[in-house]
């Protein structure tokens, strides 16, 4: 095995015993709240993860592209969700994956709908719901989504699979408190829906949610079938300040080295930049910005006080901290999602001791 310390940097490491954990842990509080849990593999974009999460007993696979869908059918997972309003000039290849495995897609409009049914394929449905995030799906009070769901359950074609949502908006929310309160509106907003749906004799199959601030607090799952929170397998340093988890429980850091730290000056620059931490960023305590937070120094020098990447540059990183060229740094990232995009490979290990390199599959 390889020393971590042997690794050439900029490297994306993932914790294998932290990963572990976390997937455990969310596999219980789904099977504890009486729900199936349909994971997000949009965050991890990793065949061997989705291995791990088929093995721990979860229902299905969430996909975020038809390049995530392909590469899953390729290899043997034959029950996907594509969690995203359906892309009307790719029917052809969604299509061709729905021959191969069973794949289900979402809508929210008239038109998406019309595609659908004169593709000739019987897809299974979802109907994307908007539970207060406003980017997508159709506003649950609406005509609309009783005109969509009455013509899906109508179809002759298509098969009607339910009711499906995401609160994206848990991300804004500023305490534990409020992140439970768009747990539960993510929840009742489609149990409301469904019942009122099967009032007027429309079949609604099943009911899906998720996010994984949500399903990190939510306590209350009645009247919820599946959940399908994604960035759970690693977590980061938003989820850490929104409450979902601890820092302990993130499982992927960027190693870079330093390349430059001038004297009488009070930072130091890394070869991690926007390119390997992505440009998502976060307001920390001190009311400034970090794109990153540097967990661990080698040699172990990390500074008295918690150093932050503070700018960045394509190839460059800044930090707040005057660490001496050669300094090996790990950068707990803002947002794992978009760091993971960013690299070709996992460099995983257990402590200190590299055991694996696993692809990611990051292709459109």
């Amino acid at each position: 095995m390889t020393a971590l310390s042997e690794v050439p940097t900029p490297a994306l490491i993932l914790d294998l015993d932290r990963l572990e954990r976390n997937l455990r842990r969310m596999g219980e509080r789904a099977s504890s709240l009486g729900v199936g849990l349909r994971p997000h593999i949009k965050t991890h974009k990793c065949l061997e993860i989705a291995r791990m999460q088929r093995d721990l007993g979860c229902s299905g696979l969430t996909v975020s592209t038809l390049y995530e869908a392909r590469v899953l059918a390729e290899n043997g997972f034959d029950n996907l969700t594509w969690a995203f309003p359906v892309v009307l000039s790719r029917l052809d290849e969604a299509n061709q994956i729905s021959r191969e495995v069973d794949l289900g897609l979402v809508l929210d409009s008239m038109e998406a709908l019309r595609a659908l049914e004169a593709s000739g394929q019987p897809f299974r449905v979802w109907l994307k719901v908007d539970c207060g995030y406003h980017r997508a799906g159709v506003d649950p009070e609406s005509p609309l989504a009783r005109e969509l769901a009455r013509r899906l359950d109508d179809s002759s074609r298509l098969h009607f699979e339910g009711l499906l949502t995401h609160a994206g908006h848990a991300y804004k929310t500023e305490s534990r408190d409020e992140l439970e309160l768009v747990a539960e509106e993510e929840r009742s907003s489609l149990v409301r829906l469904a019942e009122a749906l099967r009032d007027e004799g429309i079949e609604v199959p099943a009911v899906s949610v998720g996010s994984t601030p949500t399903m990190s607090v939510v306590e209350d799952l009645a009247g919820i079938d599946e959940m399908r929170p994604g960035n759970y397998v690693f977590y980061d340093l938003m989820q850490a300040h929104l409450g979902s988890c601890s820092a302990d429980d993130c499982a992927v850091t960027v190693l870079a080295s330093v390349i430059s730290s001038q004297p009488g000056t009070e930072h130091c620059v890394i070869d991690a930049g926007a390119l390997a931490l992505s440009k998502d960023s976060l307001s920390v305590g001190d009311g400034d910005t970090t794109f990153g937070e540097v967990l661990e120094t080698s040699p172990r020098t990390r500074p008295t006080t918690t150093a932050h990447v503070r700018s960045l540059s394509q190839e460059h990183g800044v930090v707040d901290s005057d660490l001496p060229v050669g300094t090996r740094v790990r950068v707990l990232p803002v947002h794992s999602c978009l760091t993971v995009a960013c690299f070709d490979e996992y460099v995983v290990v257990r402590g200190d001791r590299v055991v694996d390199r696993w692809k990611v599959w990051r292709g459109r």
